[in-house]
């Protein structure tokens, strides 16, 4: 009997293939990845120009970031526009503490405060145009007091003049950086003189903001002595100890905002400062003290409301000075050599080079170590184009009639507090182009108040000391040299050619010629004929 053929049905017919058939493999990380990649790629954000340009979204930044950063850079430096006015603007008093004479003759308050905010205003925007980098520029602290107390008071120059060997730095320095010579003369400058240089400076620049607040005072024994709070002392006025009294207390309540890390705590320093002292001022009023009444009085016959009247003055005071009567040196040959001329130029230009050179270098590592802004070999990124920034700044300050444009150490805290591109230094820059137009009221920050800031500026400068090895005998005394002359020769560039002196005497003496090299050979020289030949 034949079998009977079955013929499976459709349904069975589906279920047998389907068992037939090899089961699908279970998807894997390959798989998943193969299927994402052939997914659409999700469109780029749109970048607007000023992120294309600055590059905010690539460095991991972000526009809020930015814009806090350049603000507390601005809040942390913004001081300088009322001690560099001080500074150029300062007189000089006698032992009673009454004024003798101004150092630069006619120059005002506001003319100077509109130059330095322009010097502060290009030297920025060039920070962050041309070198895209989130630091910012002004007139920098020691270079300042250089020019006013050791070109003009000491050496003799006139202000102009003073302009024309900053202008001539500025050129120098652009030359230097476009050659590559800058770390050849950084090179041959001895170790220990680099580190003492920002310790003298930092002295000296304290010294000053003593000497401006009252703090030390001129005594014809002993030369100088601290301020007598000695209330039973015959003689003894209330308005004499105001404002010593205020510049320590001003000092230590920036220090104390320092360690509480006081965003801007020098600008608070200067403004709380100011506000004591006027306290203080009205109380002497109160009780009818003659010095006192003179500050109000004072303040009555020369304060105005007009932002504008500063900038009057600075068209006829300062811009422009350094060609139209900078290249005069008849004033200073009247009493002076043409040697000794040519020794103060060489000299100042030097010192104004070197002093530009190691606080540049030193501010852009220890600014830009802050933010991981540094290269592979451990160098700030575009740094030859940020060393640019601070020469054209510089050039720029001399037109415009201030002293060294250089970047400022303070531009740290705005790097720490997230900067990383050149769009936090367009922020400073526009900040500081409003402040341009609040002279009036900055022109009632006293003396004192300022003095606070300039003894702080000090108090950091110190810094470097640590940097010396004080075990080495060699060492120690080219470094001490360095600095003391600076504060006690009250001349910055005497300090750094002392120094250069000791280190080749010192090697020669101790049988280490070959550590001398062929450029601290001419520099200790140059040095050498210029104390014979002229005062520097």
């Amino acid at each position: 009997m034949d079998e009977e053929k079955v013929t499976p049905s459709p349904a069975e017919e589906t279920v047998v293939t389907a068992a037939a058939e090899p089961a699908a493999p279970p998807p894997t990380e390959q798989t998943a990845s193969a299927e994402a990649a052939a997914a659409p790629a999700p469109a780029p954000k749109k970048l607007n120009v000023f992120d294309k340009f600055f590059g905010i979204t690539a460095s991991g930044s972000t526009f809020k970031a930015e814009i806090i950063a350049g603000l507390t850079t601005f809040m942390a430096m913004v001081y300088i526009l009322m001690v560099n006015a001080g500074i150029f603007t300062a007189w000089i008093y006698d032992d009673a503490g009454q004024p003798l004479f101004q150092i630069i003759p006619d120059l005002t308050y506001g003319a100077m405060y509109i130059a330095t905010a322009i010097g502060a205003i290009a030297g920025t925007l060039l920070m962050a145009l041309l070198a895209k980098m989130p630091l910012a520029q002004a007139s920098g602290m020691g270079v300042n007091a250089f020019v006013v107390y050791t070109l003009v008071l000491t050496s003799g120059l006139t202000y102009a003049n003073a302009m024309v060997l900053t202008l001539l730095d500025g050129v120098i320095f652009v030359i230097l950086t476009a050659t590559g010579l800058r770390k050849k003369i950084f090179e041959a400058i001895p170790v220990a003189v680099r580190h003492a240089i920002p310790v003298g400076i930092g002295l000296f620049i304290a010294f000053i903001g003593m000497q401006n607040a009252g703090v030390i005072k001129g005594n014809s024994s002993t030369l100088v002595e601290f301020v007598s709070f000695n209330l039973m002392a015959d003689g003894f006025t209330y308005g004499a100890i105001v404002a010593p009294l205020v510049a320590l207390l001003g000092v230590i309540a920036i220090a104390i905002m320092a360690k509480k890390n006081v965003k801007g705590n020098i600008l608070w320093g200067i403004l709380g400062s100011a506000a004591l002292y006027y306290c203080l001022t009205a109380l002497g009023l109160a009780w009818g003290d003659a010095t006192c009444k003179a500050v109000f009085t004072k303040i009555g016959e020369t304060f105005s409301f007009n932002p504008f009247g500063a900038f009057a003055d600075w068209g006829t005071q300062s811009v422009g000075q350094v060609f139209a009567n900078g290249f005069d040196f008849s004033h200073y040959l009247s009493s002076h050599s043409g040697w000794s001329l040519a020794g103060v130029i060489f000299a100042s230009a030097l010192s104004l080079c070197m002093v530009d050179m190691f606080d540049t270098i030193g501010t852009l590592y220890g600014a830009c170590s802050k933010g991981n802004l540094l290269d592979e070999n451990g160098a700030p990124k575009n740094m030859n184009k940020m060393m640019l920034c601070d020469a054209i700044g510089t050039c720029v300050g001399a037109v415009a009639g201030t002293s060294t444009v250089t970047t400022f150490v303070e531009s740290s805290a705005g790097v720490s507090a997230g900067g990383k591109t050149g769009f936090t230094a367009l922020i400073t820059a526009a900040c500081f182009f409003v402040a341009m137009f609040l002279s009036p009221i900055a022109q009632l920050i006293p003396s004192a108040a300022t003095a606070s800031a300039l003894i702080w500026v000090g108090v950091l400068m110190m810094g470097s000391v640590t940097k010396i090895d004080w075990s080495d005998a060699a060492e120690a005394i080219v470094a001490f040299f360095t600095f003391i002359i600076m504060v006690l020769g009250y001349s910055i560039s005497k300090g750094i050619g002392i120094g250069i002196i000791a280190f080749v005497l010192v090697k020669l003496c101790t049988g280490k010629v070959k550590e001398i090299s062929v450029v601290t050979w001419v520099l200790a020289a140059l040095f050498i004929a210029t104390f014979l030949v002229s005062s520097m």
